[in-house]
């Protein structure tokens, strides 16, 4: 066993070494820019070639579009593996040491017109033998090679594969899935395709197979199929070649079901994560005969749910990234252990995430740094020469001096339950009576934010606020009891738990009890207009986006178009997470916002993306008919070519806009 502390001490240095910068923040004459904190990251997934030898990134820049870039780390030579004039380089994996696969977006253009089928494409690290693979929608307009136009094209619908593969070959599986009635996946294909001439062929499957795990010979060795509320996970046994069904499980009915195939060692040993009878889910090794889990678990935390992933060697299991308050890594092999030592020394003050290539066969490993005051920031590490070289910042626009301090804390609920939550203190001496934006997560049976810097609630900080973002009941990642409380809890001890944070900061003087409001998205937008409805006096205002505005909503179809989990969601998951449509119609009606909006007589601020597919427009146009009769006071704002959620620069850039008007016309400093 290996277990792992939260990282407490890690937090406390960082606060320590940031507490001068922040102190420092009041002598800033000007407010960093809205830009700064939301238009996006400048540098994306830098990943090394199998060897090491190259680094590929996506670089971008405000108003330009995103390339596929690799340098030689030997030579420090910069080469463009592809560019478009009018589509941005969206994901890509190296499918070899000299070749790539990618897909494109729009990354200036709001999500409502951004076109569902990405493309695919492939070529060399230096641009060389560009290969479009698969189709996109009449109109995407991405330029290939002309030698490829008239090529036979795979279906629009292929995506690439989330699991790299053996990466030895020319070759690389994509996922196509098939669709049944409603638009609905029926079954999701594995395909190897030769990224060179596009050939491909599909790998034999269980019926209703949903998703795929490959072995680290780059073998497709898991298929895990759905039927109704079941999810049977079926192994490729390497001798037959047939497979076979190692265990069935209730997908709703406990927080993992039985266990969750997290990926394969070198050897074959199958890792999985499971709560394996504890309130906390560890990792394990799984017994592939007998489809149970190897006691002792190999890697549990005493206060969260194992969340990460495993790190490989070449021919070893090297370690575990992981998630408590903060990102951490956990290594078994000494040689990494204490390179992160070392790297650490360097780096004080900061969490160091470490990667290393599959095969190396060069000094580099690729290090990315942070902290609550300070963007991701990606540096090479050279193990020989001991020198760092910056790839790039998430957010260069950022001055460290003007952000907020945060920390992790947790507090009472009302029935006894402890609630983890952040608290982000703005910069410069004042630490009382500040305004607070109590900011609710999305989900809502997900995990919220850990410590670091976050755009929304470094922006608010900035301004002058203090953030409060509680972990409330039904949140994952702190074991089945809270995930379990939070069931059939919307609008009720969910809605309680996030009262009694902002109870809780009053009481340590934290903030003025006059100055309070209530924000989020999605969910969060649910609990933001439930709170204004439940706790009239501790809320003075609200901001609510892309928003659940009526839990009956989800039986009549206004819910998600996007995943065909949905209609099983229905039947199964709602009546068990959230309620009965008919059995307990009372209690959904009773903790309906459109059914209480008379009761919302506070300043609200609500907006919607006209193209939104999870949360459709309808909730937010129901709910604004309701509420403008009796409430005079509530901004409302469409976006009609975004989703769920903002995509475009431009609408961020003006929705935060708003936002810091509304919030300084009413809990602001006036």
């Amino acid at each position: 066993m290996f277990p792992m502390s939260r990282l407490a001490r890690c937090t406390a240095a960082v606060m320590l070494a940031t507490s001068a910068l922040a102190s420092s923040a009041q002598t800033a004459r000007a407010l960093p820019p809205i830009a700064a904190f939301f238009d996006g990251s400048h540098v994306v997934q830098p990943t090394f070639s199998p060897n090491g030898k190259l680094l590929a990134t996506i670089s971008r820049a405000p108003g330009k579009r995103g390339g596929l870039t690799v340098i030689d780390l030997a030579t420090n030579q910069f080469y463009t593996a592809a560019r478009f004039p009018n589509a941005d380089v969206a994901h890509f994996q190296w499918v070899n040491n000299e070749r790539l696969m990618f897909d494109t977006s729009d990354q200036l253009v709001s999500r409502g017109k951004v076109t569902y089928a990405p493309g695919l494409y492939a070529a060399n690290y230096d641009g060389s033998k560009m290969k479009q693979l698969a189709d996109r929608n009449p109109g995407g307009g991405v330029q290939v090679a002309p030698s490829s136009k008239f090529d036979h094209l795979l279906p629009r619908t292929i995506r690439m594969s989330d699991d790299p593969g053996a990466q030895d070959s020319d070759s690389a599986y994509v996922i196509n899935p098939s669709f049944g009635g409603s638009n609905r996946v029926h079954d999701t294909n594995l395909l190897l395709v030769d990224t060179l001439n596009g050939r491909s062929r599909r790998v034999e499957r269980p019926d209703n197979t949903d998703g795929w795990l490959l072995d680290r010979q780059g073998q497709p060795r898991l298929a895990i199929s759905i039927d109704d509320a079941m999810q049977t996970i079926h192994y490729r046994d390497p001798g037959s070649d047939t497979w076979r069904a190692l265990v069935t499980q209730n997908v709703f009915s406990s927080t993992h079901g039985v266990f969750q195939p997290l990926a394969f060692g070198p050897d074959g040993t199958l890792y999985v994560k499971a709560n394996n009878g504890s309130d906390k889910a560890s990792v394990y090794a799984l017994d592939l005969a007998t489809g149970k889990v190897r006691e002792p678990a190999l890697i549990t935390m005493t206060d969260y749910d194992f969340a990460g992933k495993l790190i490989m060697g070449k021919d070893k299991l090297l370690g575990f990234r992981a998630t408590t308050d903060a990102e951490s890594t956990i290594w078994l092999d000494p040689a990494m252990k204490a390179l992160q030592e070392e790297i650490d020394k360097r780096l004080d003050g900061t969490v160091n995430l470490v990667s290393v290539p599959t095969r190396p066969e060069a000094p580099w490993v690729l290090v990315d740094t942070y902290s609550d005051v300070r963007p991701h920031t990606i540096m090479l590490y050279n193990t020989e020469t001991k020198a760092f070289t910056k790839v790039g910042d998430a957010h260069p626009g950022i001055r460290p001096a003007q952000m907020g301090t945060q920390k992790t804390i947790s507090y009472k609920a009302r029935d006894g339950l402890t609630i983890p939550a952040l608290l982000t203190l703005p910069p410069g001496p004042k630490r009382d009576h500040l305004p607070l934006v109590v900011l609710v997560h999305g989900g809502p049976y997900v995990r919220g934010s850990t410590w670091g810097w976050h755009p929304e609630s470094q922006f608010l900080a900035s301004r002058g606020y203090a953030v409060l973002e509680p972990s409330y009941r039904g949140t994952t990642g702190f074991g089945e009891k809270h995930y379990r409380a939070g069931w059939k809890q919307w609008g009720l001890a969910m809605q309680d738990d996030i009262a009694d944070g902002a109870k809780w900061a009053i009481a340590q003087g934290l903030v003025d009890p006059k100055r309070i409001c209530i924000a989020g998205a999605s969910y969060g937008g649910y609990a933001t207009l439930m709170g204004l409805v439940n706790d009239p006096d501790l809320y003075k205002c609200g901001v609510e986006w892309v928003g659940v505005t009526d839990i009956g909503l989800f039986a009549d179809g206004h819910w998600s178009y996007e995943s065909d989990m949905t209609d099983r969601f229905r039947t199964y998951g709602m009546p068990e997470l959230i309620g009965d449509p008919v059995k307990d119609a009372a209690r959904l009606k009773a903790t309906s916002p459109l059914a209480q909006a008379a009761r919302i007589k506070q300043p609200l601020l609500l907006a919607y993306g006209g193209g939104d597919m999870r949360v459709p427009l309808y909730h937010g146009n129901q709910f604004y008919a309701a509420i403008k009769q009796t409430n005079a006071d509530v901004e409302w704002i469409v976006y009609p070519d975004e989703g769920h959620g903002w995509s475009s620069p431009q609408t961020r850039f003006d929705f935060w806009a708003r936002v810091e008007k509304f919030l300084d016309r009413n809990i602001g400093s006036k």
